[in-house]
């Protein structure tokens, strides 16, 4: 096996005019940090980097945190035929532990998330009563585009594969909190496909229906299977989704600064695409009128484009000062990476909701100019 070697990144918090885009913690998101593969089946992996994640708990909250989590209760985590060096303390459940409430390592069955102490109880299991034709996770493939392939699971009706899902997911998560309360939650599996079945390598959630309009919950790529663009793929279909229930989303704020790392990229290179080949022929253009074609919330599109350099303020108006050589620059820095989500290999029904009711439904959304929205026009001397 190749080794890779990467050198681990960091980032400045953004800053922001406008305290309402001021972005400062995400309660769960994915970690993207550099895997270096060891013989056959060891990751060794770089710990996420430090971050104020407690901000909002109490003093007496915090100690009762750190004093249970102050010990990693796991070494390894073998997922398949990837053995991964863990980060973080998990609340496994007690059987699973030695009496000084410590494994070595964790075997996970990739198909059933079912947890093992031993690797004989892993083999044991899959040869008597994993199902031949299991080699899948439960719920719904909606997404199929070559080797890639992605699962719906209902936390309600696959409550013990979504809970073993954060049991692991906890163990490369600082401040993950959701483990039992799984029902109202929808865990959205992306695998990889060969001969031998499906193999996740990462997944998001997102909660059934939210009233702040927050399109994803927690995001991970297990480590084996970072720097592959996974990441960024789970936020491009979160958004796909969310263009299929003609919505506008969002993920859950605070976010942290890795929240940021993750999506930063993702709403810059979508934004820049959508302005220099979507709206090049548009004279006028509205943030909820970019906001509508792609599913971005509007504070969202203006934090980006304030971070990008190119929205002005003037006598209260928005204005984006690029021209179109500006947005070409712009698209060779921050390019719509590989792998696309393929919208027409998306087979899936949105939960049926009330239009009138929901505050984000685009079709809830008056025009910019019935609602006498700021217009954002491209005026390159204003740049």
């Amino acid at each position: 096996m190749k080794k890779k070697q990467n050198l681990a990144s960091t980032l400045t918090p953004p800053q922001s005019n406008n305290d309402n885009h001021q972005m400062v913690k995400m309660i769960a998101t994915t970690a993207a940090a550099e895997t270096t593969k060891i013989g056959d089946h060891v990751v060794a992996t770089i710990p996420a980097q430090e971050l104020d994640e407690h901000e909002g708990l109490d003093e007496a909250s915090l100690r009762e945190h750190e004093e249970v989590t102050k010990v990693k209760n796991v070494a390894f985590l073998e997922l398949g035929e990837y053995r991964m060096e863990t980060w973080y303390f998990s609340p496994l459940p007690k059987e699973l532990l030695s009496e000084q409430g410590l494994v070595e390592v964790l075997y996970v069955c990739e198909f059933s998330f079912n947890m093992f102490s031993r690797k004989s109880e892993l083999i044991r299991y899959q040869a008597r009563e994993l199902p031949k034709n299991r080699r899948h996770p439960p719920g719904n493939e909606i997404y199929r585009n070559g080797n890639l392939s992605m699962f719906e699971v209902d936390g309600f009706e696959e409550r013990i594969y979504c809970q073993n899902l954060c049991y692991i997911a906890k163990l490369f998560l600082d401040h993950k909190t959701l483990y039992f309360d799984v029902d109202p939650f929808l865990f959205y599996v992306l695998c990889e496909v060969d001969d031998r079945g499906f193999h996740p390598v990462g997944y998001y959630s997102k909660e059934k229906y939210s009233d702040v309009g927050y399109n994803l919950a927690c995001i991970l790529t297990f480590p084996s299977h970072q720097r592959k663009g996974y990441g960024r793929f789970l936020i491009a279909f979160s958004y796909e989704l969310t263009k299929k229930e003609e919505k506008v989303g969002s993920p859950e704020k605070p976010m942290s600064d890795l929240g940021q790392q993750a999506y930063k990229p993702y709403w810059t290179s979508t934004i820049v695409d959508f302005l220099l080949n979507e709206a090049k022929d548009v004279t006028s253009i509205s943030i909820m009128d970019i906001s509508k074609k792609t599913s971005i919330m509007a504070e969202d599109i203006v934090f980006t484009l304030n971070q990008l350099g190119i929205l002005k303020i003037i006598s209260e108006v928005y204005f984006i000062a690029a021209d179109e050589a500006l947005l070409q620059e712009l698209a060779k820095k921050h390019p719509v990476k590989e792998p696309r989500v393929d919208p027409s290999k998306l087979h899936w029904t949105p939960f049926i909701t009330d239009v009138k009711r929901d505050k984000f439904s685009i079709h809830s959304k008056k025009s910019s100019l019935q609602q006498g929205t700021k217009q954002v026009q491209e005026v390159a001397n204003q740049a």
